[in-house]
């Protein structure tokens, strides 16, 4: 089972190309347990190029690449799995493609959604926004904890929060009972890539004890 702790996702605006190779690679020395490539204005060509690149890092460094709507994309360079959101190819078919071992994600944007996805045989669930994020301005409405906390406890599949999650608030979606966290600018917008991931696996370590029973 995949370590859901860190979960970065990469955003054009913090950098193609050499700089995204060094801001993930820099992010995996951090803590970063997995990574997804998420360009949606990147040609088809680009994004096997940049998902190729990024697999001579992830790959060593034990660390899963999902690629972010693009199911072909991630058939074409053996990437780890695919993230597919309500309106992208029905999660079914993506296993169907996919085959059995891959890492599917989805996100729900009603329980019903959560419910759905987990049947159709998601491996986990990322859930949100849960804050407010300016990295993707069609999110809707903030779910806040209690939104998260909501999909936890009606499906048996782990959950990723997602949107608008900081240093500052990242042991709250911990303590709700996530697990992991995913993050955009939080790492990728970084000055400082690695420490920043250093700093949330530490505060992620401390919500997690301070959850156990």
């Amino acid at each position: 089972m995949p370590d859901w702790r860190l979960y970065v996702i990469t955003d054009p605006r913090y950098g193609r190309g050499g700089a995204l190779l060094e801001k993930v690679a820099a992010a995996i020395r951090g803590g970063a347990t997995i990574v997804q490539l998420r360009d949606k204005q990147a040609t088809t060509r680009t994004l096997i190029e940049q998902a190729r690149a990024l697999l001579t890092i992830t790959r060593p460094a034990g660390v899963p690449l999902i690629i972010n709507d693009r199911v072909d994309v991630a058939l074409a360079v053996g990437a780890d799995g695919v993230h597919l959101g309500v309106d992208d190819m029905p999660i079914a078919d993506a296993r169907r493609l996919l085959g059995p071992h891959a890492i599917i994600g989805g996100s729900p944007e009603t329980i019903e959604d959560a419910l759905r996805m987990q049947q159709e045989g998601a491996t986990y669930l990322g859930v949100g926004d849960v804050f407010g994020t300016p990295t993707k301005p069609d999110a809707g409405t903030p779910i806040g904890i209690e939104g998260v906390q909501r999909i936890i406890a009606q499906v048996a599949i782990p959950v990723v929060g997602i949107g608008g999650i900081t240093i500052a608030n990242a042991a709250d979606v911990i303590r709700a009972g996530a697990a992991g966290i995913a993050v955009v600018s939080a790492v990728m917008g970084a000055q400082n890539p690695e420490a920043a991931a250093r700093h949330l696996r530490r505060i992620i370590s401390q919500a997690r004890q301070e959850a156990q029973p």
